[in-house]
């Protein structure tokens, strides 16, 4: 039974792929009919897919960002993008994480994997320079780790670092496992002629440039001539027609600037499809408040990620302004982290945890008491501008890690909990946030009302 089932599913992908491949993606009505295909294979999204084709009819820029990717980047790259990220995504995956929910267990959308915490540079407030090959994670882990995944449903791998270039073994774990898709964060410089040969024959693997706004800015953390290279990999990126996008910590220093349209217009323009925004986080050792962004700077961000949607053909991520498009924080639910030292951590900003992957399954840590426990409150407020338990919310952080056996997981972690300094400036910080943010999302819920959350917050 099973035999017939997979085969059914693989003659199924098949046809859809080829229906895909022969699509005209300079006709808006062809582009109507892969979004009449998603909406087939995902039928619970049918009003965020209509929402889409209403796009397409207006000729709005995120077409030209879909027709870009179905028609400007290396055949292969692309098939690999409808094959393990959609097709994969829709189908495969779904049916599997249906089973593991029935079976008792929870499966989350991406994992979030750092292989290594050793790298090439000595950024300015970075500690990577301390580790050693010694305190990499083994590779026969990391592919444990990754088939566990694909068991319960999980195709979308985030590879973080220090530096995952410097590790040239993980290219075996990508071409072993060509059913899923990998982001790499990297800081670019590692990328080379092989590099960009062995990402062409792959097609799985998207690059992640991390760059600080224009070559002062970046030199100034990351290193001279830093900037200049990273520029050169864009460029050959383009070139070869390999997919790629840009990620950004966000800081009180560069937030004006890398949101400017001048900024995202250069990276559109070196080839970037996507682009992330992480905001500073007070984590880790010696944490800087004065470096995270100020809660009037997070209000303009969302207006000016909003005008770049509207107006622009790349695709931005804002990992706070976008919480309420998915409910409020995910960690432990949507995602999780796992670190060089195979500690399991809720979110990369969450330097915790109560579970060692090299001691436990997948599922099992799925399943800790830890994770339920997050997911059992989220969202942690009915305003889903105001995500995360660190800086909207740091009594329910406190409390969190009270109840449970948590341990730091990397030097200096616990000081987050402990410094009182930083205890009563994140607390001012959270009530200044929610004294901007209420009224925004009292607004936005009048445009939006499918946003509002049918979860209460649980205390």
């Amino acid at each position: 039974m099973k035999l017939i089932t997979d085969l059914k599913e693989r003659l199924e992908k098949q046809v859809i792929k080829k229906i895909i491949c022969n699509l005209n993606y300079d006709s808006n009505d062809d582009l109507i009919k892969l979004a009449d295909i998603a909406k087939k294979l995902t039928p619970t999204n049918k009003d965020s897919i209509e929402n889409i084709k209403e796009l397409i009819r207006a000729d709005h820029p995120a077409t030209q960002l879909i027709r870009k990717i179905l028609k400007e980047i290396d055949s292969n790259c692309r098939d690999k993008i409808v094959s393990c990220l959609v097709l994969q995504g829709l189908l495969s995956n779904q049916k599997k994480k249906e089973k593991t929910i029935k079976e008792g267990g929870y499966a989350p959308t991406t994992i979030l994997i750092s292989p290594t915490m050793r790298c090439n540079l000595k950024c300015i407030g970075c500690y990577a320079a301390n580790y050693s090959k010694q305190d990499d994670l083994d590779i026969k882990i990391i592919d444990r780790i990754i088939q566990e995944a694909k068991d319960i449903g999980v195709s979308f791998f985030t590879i973080l670092g220090g530096e995952p270039f410097i590790r040239e073994d993980l290219f075996e774990i990508y071409a072993k496992h060509k059913d899923a898709y990998f982001q790499c964060y990297t800081n670019g410089t590692l990328i080379n002629e092989k590099t960009i040969k062995k990402l062409l024959e792959l097609g799985n693997v998207m690059p992640i440039i991390s760059i600080e706004g224009y070559e002062a800015e970046t030199d100034e953390r990351r290193g001279k001539g830093t900037y200049k290279k990273i520029v050169w990999v864009m460029d050959e990126l383009k070139k070869n027609k390999i997919p790629f996008g840009f990620s950004v910590n966000v800081t009180s220093k560069n937030a004006d600037l890398i949101s400017s349209d001048e900024f995202i217009d250069f990276l559109i323009n070196k080839g970037a499809y996507l682009g992330w925004l992480f905001m500073y986080m007070p984590v880790g050792r010696e944490p800087d408040l004065k470096l995270m962004p100020t809660p009037e700077q997070r209000k303009m961000l969302l207006g000016r990620v909003t005008h770049i949607r509207a107006t622009k053909p790349i695709f931005i991520v804002d990992f706070w302004n976008d919480a309420p498009w998915v409910g409020g924080c995910i960690a432990g639910k949507e995602y999780i982290h796992i670190n060089s030292k195979g500690d399991v951590e809720p979110c990369i900003f969450t330097h915790f945890a109560v579970d060692n992957i090299k001691n436990k399954s997948l599922k099992e840590v799925m399943n800790s008491p830890y994770f339920q426990e997050l997911r059992k409150r989220q969202p942690y407020d009915e305003n889903l501008f105001l995500p995360c338990m660190w800086i909207d919310h740091p009594q329910v952080s406190r409390e969190i890690h009270q109840k449970f056996n948590v341990y730091p997981t990397h030097p200096g972690a616990d000081e987050i909990l402990t410094k009182e300094n930083l205890r009563q400036g994140l607390d001012e910080y959270a009530q200044r946030v929610k004294e901007i943010y209420d009224p925004i999302w009292a607004d936005y819920l009048k445009e939006h009302p499918e946003l509002k959350s049918t979860n209460k917050p649980k205390q």
